[in-house]
């Protein structure tokens, strides 16, 4: 696996995670940040053939 994917594929689980967290904090501003990112960055995946969901358990 290639430095971009490593890279990208944590960045998607740190988001993942922290989405998480702001919805169990009921920070609704957060989740709606965190979840464009979330999308940005499964966006990114997908246009370079990075599988996202076989390496990246949802949320």
């Amino acid at each position: 696996m290639d430095a971009f994917t490593t890279g990208l594929l944590q960045r998607i689980r740190t988001t993942q995670s922290d989405l998480r967290q702001a919805r169990e904090a009921g920070d609704d501003f957060l989740v709606e940040v965190e979840q464009a990112e979330l999308e940005d960055l499964q966006r990114l995946a997908a246009e370079h053939g990075v599988p996202v969901t076989a390496a990246v358990p949802a949320c």
